[in-house]
């Protein structure tokens, strides 16, 4: 999708255009077939995989960045203090990857795996197996000797079982128009909420919560993003944010909202020329290079398609980390345990 038709679809998603009702007519037919598509599965007629291992299944119920990645990163390091040896796995978006899983790691191209892979393998210090067949993508991972697996995505991916499912919501966002696809944001409906084991909202606060009121009986937690550094595109230096606080710099984001990323520079202090992208883009020179000489700042997803070719040293990127508001985080983690817990417990 073109960045013009992305904003085309987001104003009639969450604006005030009731030019969704032109969609309604594909949104039925998108609804009958992912009703028909679960009740299969619920049914027998189409069956899950099982794995040998306990799978986490962090997802979400509408299109674009809710912060999925930096979660299974955050859940891979916690995993890893208990003991566990997690892996992840992945669809490799916008990558083409062929018919055999494959392992990405930092030094990956991303043509192949897809950005969001090589920033899992740098960021999580694990293994990462990216294949759109995620069942696949588990059964190789299990090789590779992991004994938990994180699937980044994959909630509708049903062929897959999974032990426990997390879904991620954007919080300035939320259901948008509250319509399935193509008319409005959602994947699945917002009842899909009751059935999971979590939920989280990211950047949650009392004036955009009309979405919760749809599901009044959870209570999701809640976290933000959180910035303290920037660094060099080939981390040779690193230096505090606040270095740029006061100055003017060319923000990049190629992600699903990337006005999030542009008001979390804002609130550093640091005064923004926007420059939003295609989630996914590709990036190229020109995107760079703009006739003055401020800093280029973008997000870390974005920096590991431009590192293997860009050579300025007026560029950086950010990397960003989970920030749990109340105790949202260790509340989780005991959910996430007590089942894994079970897990063993039954195949013991």
């Amino acid at each position: 999708m073109s960045r013009e038709r992305e904003n085309f679809a987001h104003r009639i998603w969450y604006g005030e255009s009731s030019l969704y009702w032109l969609l309604l007519p594909l949104t039925w037919l998108y609804t009958a077939v992912i009703t028909a598509r679960k009740y299969l599965y619920t049914a027998g007629v189409m069956r899950s995989e099982s794995m040998p291992v306990p799978v986490i299944i962090v997802g979400n119920i509408t299109v674009g960045g809710t912060g999925k990645t930096p979660l299974a990163i955050w859940l891979v390091e916690q995993l890893k203090r208990k003991g566990f040896q997690p892996g992840i796995i992945s669809r490799g978006y916008r990558g083409k990857v062929g018919s055999i899983p494959v392992k990405a790691t930092p030094e990956s191209n991303p043509d192949i795996v897809g950005d969001e892979a090589i920033l899992m393998a740098k960021r999580g210090n694990c293994p990462v197996v990216v294949h759109p067949d995620r069942v696949a993508a588990a059964r190789t991972i299990i090789e590779l000797g992991v004994d938990v697996i994180v699937a980044d995505d994959g909630l509708q991916h049903f062929r897959l079982a999974r032990d426990f499912e997390l879904i991620v919501i954007d919080g300035t966002r939320g259901f948008g128009n509250g319509k399935l696809l193509p008319a409005g944001p959602l994947r699945e409906p917002a009842s899909r909420l009751k059935t999971v084991d979590d939920v989280l909202v990211q950047q949650y606060s009392d004036g955009n919560d009309k979405f919760l009121r749809r599901a009044s009986d959870w209570h999701p937690g809640k976290f933000d993003m959180q910035a303290t550094s920037i660094s060099t595109l080939d981390d040779s230096k690193v230096m505090q944010i606040e270095m740029l606080s006061g100055k003017s710099v060319h923000a990049i984001a190629g992600i699903g909202n990337p006005e999030r990323f542009f008001r979390l520079l804002e609130s550093h202090n640091i005064n923004v020329i926007r420059h939003p992208l295609q989630d996914h883009a590709d990036i190229m020179q020109s995107d760079l290079t703009f006739d003055d000489d401020l800093d280029v700042v973008m997000t870390e997803k974005d920096a590991v398609k431009c590192l293997s070719w860009l050579d300025t040293s007026h560029c950086w990127y950010v990397p960003v980390d989970i920030n749990f508001r109340e105790s949202a985080g260790e509340a989780l983690m005991e959910k996430l345990l007590q089942k894994i817990s079970r897990r063993k417990y039954k195949r013991a």
